[in-house]
């Protein structure tokens, strides 16, 4: 039988508690989009159980029946804690909060503030594939601004953007990736500053998805783009749902430094009715009372990142990888196994194992797939097999 959250220990490798079986049982996203014989390493759902205090404050939720409407700034109170102990940041001011549904929703309202239609948004590609799909749907204009060497922000890419943003005499913003889906990079305080000093010389609002922000390796530091010099007129979305894997329980918060606070203030009241009450109690509890978790998490992904190397090292040395900072994703470069511009194609039909397509990520993506390192060893070790073992032409082959 496997372990009820209340019964793994809080500094235990929570990507060790669950078995394949019992997560074939799941019926997200994850788990339905693929026939069972696919091992499914894309799309940013975490292959744990729930955070014993999180599970807690759901069963209470249930067995109380308080299950209605949203209200109360708990969430940003918690949000707000967390970031003193874990950021250092003590500035981030409950009154210039808002409760959004989600970050990727978060963002479009905060950008429909500050931007209008037809006006450019600035995005490091090669990056989350929602980013245009959101942006396009919204009647903005992207404007791609590739990251350069190492993975990190090429700042005279940004600033090429940013001219493009004047040139067109709208209302531009920078919608900034930290740390960045799907490279995992890490951005220093040395260059968010540079990014906010950049953004002020150009007239160019910044919105930051920190959605990624508590996961990052135990030797790393996230820094928080509202507490950087010069970022007072910024926003950030944060919410609780990769680092404790509660996508499906909709909650998250909208951020605005101090200069900004007067545009936060117009979001339309009716924004806040989206978030699920439900989900605001699960988010706050894992940022109030989930850090022991999360440390065993960040522990668990610094060893798959270790044996993610090892393993392509030894079955696939021709891909490239190298270990980021930040996320539980990785991103490999396939080019030189000469597959093509979607190498997930070919590794989901002949090796049985589901990555997300590089082509998606926007410029920079071809050739490159995106691994979910939030799995068992087991699970890890499994699909780089498959992965290699198709690419020897031994693989499986879907029929039909």
């Amino acid at each position: 039988m496997e372990p009820r959250p209340s019964d793994v220990p809080a500094d235990a490798n929570p990507l060790r508690a669950l078995s394949l079986d019992t997560l074939r049982r799941r019926t997200s996203m994850k788990w339905r989009t693929y026939p069972a014989d696919v091992l499914p390493l894309w799309v940013a759902e975490m292959d744990v159980p729930l955070a014993a205090p999180v599970a807690r404050a759901i069963a209470d939720a249930v067995a109380l029946g308080d299950t209605g409407y949203p209200a109360g700034t708990a969430y940003a109170q918690a949000l707000a804690g967390f970031a003193r102990e874990r950021w250092g940041w003590r500035d981030l001011a409950v009154e210039r909060t808002a409760i959004v549904p989600d970050v990727m929703l978060g963002i479009v309202e905060v950008l429909k503030l500050v931007t209008r239609p037809g006006d450019p948004v600035v995005v490091n590609c090669p990056v989350y594939p929602p980013f245009y799909q959101f942006l396009t749907h919204m009647d903005r204009r992207v404007v791609e601004a590739p990251l350069g060497a190492g993975q990190r922000i090429d700042f005279d890419a940004l600033e090429a953007a940013f001219r493009d943003v004047v040139a067109g005499r709208g209302r531009g913003a920078y919608l900034l990736c930290s740390p960045h889906n799907p490279t995992g990079t890490v951005h220093s305080a040395e260059e968010l500053a540079a990014v906010a000093a950049l953004a002020d010389e150009y007239g160019v609002r910044v919105v930051a998805d920190e959605i990624h922000a508590p996961v990052v390796a135990l030797d790393a530091a996230f820094v928080p783009y509202l507490s950087v010099p010069g970022a007072e007129g910024g926003f950030s979305l944060m919410s609780a749902s990769k680092a404790w894997n509660l996508a499906g329980l909709k909650a998250a918060l909208a951020v605005a430094g101090p200069e900004a606070a007067e545009d936060l203030a117009r979001m339309p009241e009716e924004v806040s009715h989206g978030p699920s009450h439900v989900g605001i109690l699960a988010h706050t509890a894992a940022l109030r009372d989930g850090g022991g978790w999360l440390d065993a998490l960040r522990a668990g992904l610094d060893e798959n990142r270790q044996l993610l190397a090892r393993l392509l090292a030894e079955r696939l040395p021709a891909v490239r990888y190298r270990p980021a900072a930040g996320t539980f994703l990785a991103w490999l470069d396939c080019r030189p196994l000469g597959l093509g511009d979607n190498p997930a194609a070919f590794f989901l039909e002949r090796g049985r194992v589901a990555l997300s397509p590089g082509p998606d990520f926007g410029t920079g993506g071809t050739g490159h797939v995106r691994l979910n390192l939030a799995t068992s060893p087991e699970v890890l070790t499994e699909a780089v097999g498959r992965m290699a073992d198709a690419l020897d032409g031994i693989g499986p082959r879907r029929e039909g």
